[in-house]
Order: structure tokens, then sequence, then C-alpha cells
């Protein structure tokens, strides 16, 4: 009975405050760098094979106070549930009613900051996820004076994605009905006795592709050759003319981004950097750790969802190079990147392992900050990040060199690797599963709402 009374309290908790989610109680950070920051969207061509990206950069003051929703369609909603083996109308319910107010603070479509030419980063989002859920990250970057490329990846990895197809309409309707619709692609699952490992690397060989691509993309925006976006924007694209430093461009990732940003590495040397948050090296191919992997790299670890067979990949990748890091944050968790973590509450974010011991707030910061001193060092920037150089070397609090899991070769051998659903939110599935298994009563009241 307590249990229960505990369950309905969390759940009807944000309606009784007088909000239909959490947003007035937790909130995605806003970034802390001297520049505002402005989001939109891109999309290019027709068909599955263009590329979709939202693009974070420094802003002219805005003088609204609109900000970006966080999860833009109730499709994501419904990928999610699929992702998790909920039922699509349980899951997009329980996603609408706790996160569906969630903002997060960037200002859509605002002006384009010009006057100086910023370093180029591309963003690879995890396993399950999408463009959106790791605004914190690129907000804060956006606000220390980069542009982020966060790409949404197509390749089935994703809970859902879309791209735009005209439709087929009669001569007589083609006047009064919008000639695009949206074709969604949502996540594949493993087929029954499929090798994850060969789908996986697949899959990030075409994720490092649109990597590229979006790269390709913003350099052509940036030389003003003109973009045909087939979203509807206010965003003028022809203020980017000449505001990238096409001489500083790096990579970064998440989980299954994080192997990403290595593939993406071995394939373009216009990256000259990349970091890895967490990464997933299931999928990296066997050919990437014959020494294909020229450029700087940082791996930023979480300390309870690495293995030991997972950081032996990570050090064969990076041994004997003095320009590829590895630091772990103590107290962190899978899900101390992604922007989930900001918007759950204590209780049931660290049951679910949504969050961790250390303050999600401190977490992110000392990601972060010491990509950002890494970024300096091997882009060559001018900036003051270099004052959190320690932090690259392991040196401060809640944070390590290397890695805290043990080595040993008897370790090794029973090292098993996580289930495909933990990296992005196996928290998730049960926090799901949690709130649906709600007193009947309360499930009718939500579902009528």
């Amino acid at each position: 009975m307590v249990g229960n009374s505990v369950v309905c309290l969390s759940a009807k908790a944000p309606k009784e405050m007088g909000s239909n989610s959490a947003e007035k109680f937790y909130r995605i950070p806003e970034g802390k760098g001297p520049h505002s920051v402005g989001c939109t969207d891109l999309m290019t061509e027709n068909a599955a094979e263009g590329s979709f990206l939202r693009l974070y950069y420094p802003s002219c003051n805005a003088t609204d106070n609109e900000e970006a929703p966080w999860i833009p369609d109730k499709e994501y909603y419904q990928g999610l549930s699929d992702f998790l083996n909920m039922y699509r109308v349980v899951g997009e319910r329980l996603f609408q009613y706790y996160v569906g107010s969630v903002t997060c603070p960037a200002k859509p479509n605002a002006d384009f900051k010009p006057g100086e030419k910023y370093p180029l980063l591309v963003f690879s989002h995890g396993l399950g996820a999408f463009r959106t859920i790791y605004s914190a990250i690129c907000i804060e970057m956006a606000s220390q004076g980069f542009i982020v490329a966060a790409v949404e990846h197509r390749d089935e990895s994703a809970s859902a994605t879309y791209y735009c197809k005209k439709k087929s309409v009669s001569e007589t309707e083609e006047e009064s009905t919008p000639n695009m619709e949206k074709e969604w692609i949502y996540y594949r699952k493993l087929k029954s006795g499929e090798e994850e490992r060969c789908l996986r690397h697949k899959q990030v060989q075409q994720r490092a592709q649109e990597c590229i691509k979006a790269l390709n993309l913003i350099l052509k925006i940036n030389s003003g050759e003109e973009v045909m976006n087939v979203l509807n924007s206010d965003f003028d694209w022809n203020k980017l003319k000449d505001s990238v430093d096409t001489s500083r461009i790096a990579v970064m990732g998440h989980s299954f981004g994080g192997a990403t940003v290595i593939e993406s590495l071995s394939k373009e040397i216009r990256f000259r950097c990349g970091i890895a948050l967490d990464a997933w090296m299931l999928p990296v191919g066997d050919d990437t750790y014959k020494n294909s992997v020229q450029q700087p790299l940082l791996f930023i670890n979480s300390e309870k969802f690495q293995w030991a067979d997972n950081i032996l990949k990570m050090k064969k990748l990076s041994s004997n190079d003095s320009n590829k890091k590895m630091i772990t944050i103590k107290g962190s968790v899978h899900q101390s990147f992604p922007d989930f973590t900001f918007v759950s509450g204590e209780i049931i974010g660290k049951f679910f392992k949504l969050k961790g011991e250390i303050d999600p707030n401190e977490a992110i910061d000392i990601s972060n900050h010491a990509s950002l001193a890494f970024l300096q060092k091997h882009l060559s920037l001018t900036k003051d990040f270099d004052k959190w150089d320690s932090l690259v070397d392991g040196i401060g609090p809640n944070v390590i060199s290397g890695t805290n899991i043990d080595l040993s070769p008897s370790q090794a051998l029973l090292s098993v690797c996580v289930s495909r659903k933990s990296w992005l939110c196996g928290w998730l599935k049960a926090a799901l599963i949690f709130r649906a298994e709600l007193s009947s009563c309360h499930k009718e009241e939500l579902l009528s709402e």
C-alpha cells in the first residue's frame, strides 16, 4: 500500500503543482559562455539519403522568451515507445505527460551572430536517440563560440527520424494541399538470430558518412552556395557565409555516437580531433584499430557504464599516443550525458540510473570543460579554455585519469557486453513500466485526459 501511494504521488505531483509536465521543476541548463544561442533545423533532399540536422549557433540577443521545444513531434514519443517495447498509446501519453512541455534554452531561428569565424563541431547521437536530446552539451558549445551540427541519423538506429517526400495529389487538390509529407523511419530491432556486431558495424559506417555529409553541407553554406532547406524555416542561411573557420573542425558523440566519432576520424582528415563520450566500441571495425585514427581523441567515460572489454578496445586504439586521452567522471552514469538527466526528479532519476551520485550539472560541467580544453589545444583556439587543462589529465574533483575498471586478464575474460538498450535508456524502460503499472483507476484517468 505504501509503495502504491508513492507511485501515485510521484506521477501526479507535476499536475497537482499546476503543470502538465516536469518542465517547471527541472530544466535543461543554459549555456554558460558569452554568446546567446539559437537553433534551427536543416533538411536537404526529399529522400532518406539527404542530410538532417539541428544547428546550434551563436546568435544575436533575442527580444522574446520563446524557447525551442525539446522533443518536437509526437512520433518521437512513438519511436521511443517502440525502442523500449512499450505500447505506443501508453508510451506516447506518458512521454507527453512527463516531458511534453519541456523546452531547451535556445531560441528557434534566432538571427545568426556575424563578425567572426567560428569552429565547427559535428555531433552524433546515441542508439535510440535523435538530434535534440543532447541539447545541454550542444548549447554549451555554441555559447562558447562553436557552430554545432547535431546530426539525426537515418541508419535505423534513432528511435525515430523522418524525411519529407512529395505527396501524390491530383491537379484539383494541388493548390489547396501541402505537397510535402513526413515519411517516418523508426528504430530497427535485431531480428531473431541476427548477430548484433554485423548490424552495428554496418550502421556506424552509414553514421560516419552522414557526419561527413553534414560537414560538407555546412562548408557548402559557408562558401556561399545556396542550399535548399525542405523544412519551413525563417532562418537566413546566407548569414552563415564565411562564418566557419574551415581549419578548425571536430567531431563529438555519445555511446553509439562515440563509435561514430572514431569511424568519422578514420575516414575524414578534415576532422582535426574527436571527443567520444562513454563510447560503445562494439560497432567499430577491426580495420579502424590498425593505426587508421591519426587525430587526437579524448575519451570521457562515466564511472558506472564501462566494462573491461570495452575499455581495452579504447586502449588498443589509443596506445602509445600522447594525443589520445581517457578520463572518467566519478559518480556518473551513462545517462549523465543526454538531457534526460536534467528533466527527471531525484528519486526516479537515481532509481533508474538516470542520475548518478554526482550532481548532473557538475558532471556535465566536467565533461564540457574537459572537452573545451581539449578542443582549444588541438584546434589551436585563442580562448581561455586552457584553464581546464588539468581535467584532460584527470586532475580535479570527481575526475580520474584513465579508468576505474579492473583490466586484469581474469576480469577482461569475465566482462560481459552491456545489453543493447542500456546505453541510451534502459532506465527509461523500467521507469515507463513503473509508471504504466499504476492502479487501474489512475491509468484510466491519465489516458482519458
